[in-house]
């Protein structure tokens, strides 16, 4: 265990994000035996103009222009950073020359806010925990000299249409020169292989808090009307990574089922025809601690998610919440939820999707429950981080004898 360090974390989630965080998790875990600087990403100038009426897009409007704080203790171990800078919108700059070079001015400018703040909290000898932002913090090991710079991988984001252009090419040159990458899936994992020998998976973290006591929730209201069986899920509504093909044709092939979605939708999906299916119930996003009164009404748990080089990758967090409280669950045969295939049913087909469902639904036990639920309670963020410590720990100790031969 890694203890008594200063550890700076960057990353693509502000502390203040809306839906569930890794990195805020694994900050939190951090936090217990180190001191944390969280760092949020700084903003670009296309997202000051096109969201400016968001709070938290406000909120970093007026750090800017010295109206608030940049620094914020949040917890006895844990301050958070908003920085003050204006970062230039670069992702579909080509040649690849002139993206390198604006890239590293907007390295610049976040590592000199950075720099600040260490130098205000007296940090010394840090850590610096990347967790996927490939391009803001691509130069901060030479800006920022850290002791050890670990980069986590959890999205394969180059394939996002935001990184494609140059994603690929500036993950790859950052996963070299970096200390070490540590991984939450054997598939994210490989990937850092090809390129940096110290490449790591360690797993997956979920906060079960939220979910242990669901057995004294009420139904919520507005399942209250909605018959059973209620195929559930709980997640973003996003085409990037939900099959709307799947759910149309479970909703089309099964009119007796109920098909319950609990999330924030994209456009794709609030203009598609599944609104039109009365056997599909889109409930809306929901506060972090209402989902457990919702899961726990539900007969079976799915995830039809999206087969892409975006998503296969990606540990599904959901899955364990859903097992957390011992649910059946069908999910999307990937690389990933090879982990939990003893666990779920699995399905690469939408045939075979409704198919397991049904499945689901008739061979159920609390033998079963229970042995998903304690699955489950296997996948905690102290455990995760013990990983992240220990590949941390072997890399230094690797330093150390380099240094003394």
């Amino acid at each position: 265990m890694i203890t008594n360090r200063n550890i700076v974390i960057t990353g693509l989630q502000p502390w203040d994000v809306d839906l569930g965080s890794n990195c805020v998790n694994i900050a939190q875990e951090f936090s217990k035996n180190n001191r944390v600087l969280y760092v949020n990403y700084p903003i670009n100038r296309l997202v000051a103009l096109r969201e400016k009426m968001k709070p938290s897009i406000q909120k970093r409007i007026k750090v800017l222009k010295g109206e608030e704080e940049d620094l914020e203790q949040v917890s006895p171990s844990i301050w958070v950073l908003t920085p003050k800078c204006m970062q230039e919108s670069i992702s579909q700059l080509g040649p690849n020359f002139f993206f390198d070079f604006m890239n590293y001015i907007n390295n610049k400018r976040f590592a000199k806010q950075i720099l600040s703040a260490i130098e205000r909290l007296g940090f010394k000898d840090f850590i610096l925990f990347n967790d996927n932002d490939i391009y803001r913090s691509f130069y901060l090991k030479e800006l920022l000299n850290p002791a050890v710079y670990v980069y986590y991988i959890r999205d394969n984001i180059v394939y996002v249409k935001y990184w494609v252009r140059h994603g690929e090419r500036i993950q790859s040159k950052l996963m070299k020169k970096i200390d070490l990458i540590t991984a939450n899936s054997t598939l994210l994992r490989d990937t850092g292989l090809k390129q940096n020998p110290h490449s790591y998976y360690v797993g997956q973290g979920c906060d079960f808090s939220l979910y242990d006591n669901a057995l004294k929730l009420d139904m919520p209201i507005d399942l209250k009307n909605i018959k059973h069986p209620v195929i559930g899920y709980i997640g973003a509504i996003w085409s990037l990574r939900l099959d709307i093909d799947c759910i149309r044709f479970l909703a089309k092939n099964k009119p007796e089922w109920s098909i319950v979605l609990i999330g924030p939708e994209d456009e794709v999906f609030r203009n598609s025809d599944l609104h039109t299916f009365k056997n599909i119930h889109f409930l809306g996003q929901r506060k972090q601690e209402e989902l457990a009164s919702y899961l726990k009404y539900f007969d079976v748990a799915i995830n039809p998610q999206v087969l892409s080089p975006e998503t296969i990758g990606n540990y599904p967090r959901k899955i364990d919440e859903y097992l957390s409280m011992g649910k059946p669950v069908v999910a999307r045969k990937t690389d990933a939820m090879g982990v939990f295939s003893e666990y779920c049913l699995l399905a690469e087909t939408n045939q075979e999707f409704l198919v397991q469902t049904e499945r689901a639904l008739a061979d159920n036990s609390t033998e079963k429950e229970l042995a998903r639920i304690a699955f489950a309670h296997t996948h905690t963020w102290e455990n995760s981080v013990a990983e992240i410590y220990n590949a941390i720990e072997l890399v230094e100790s690797e330093k150390m004898e380099t240094k003394t031969t």
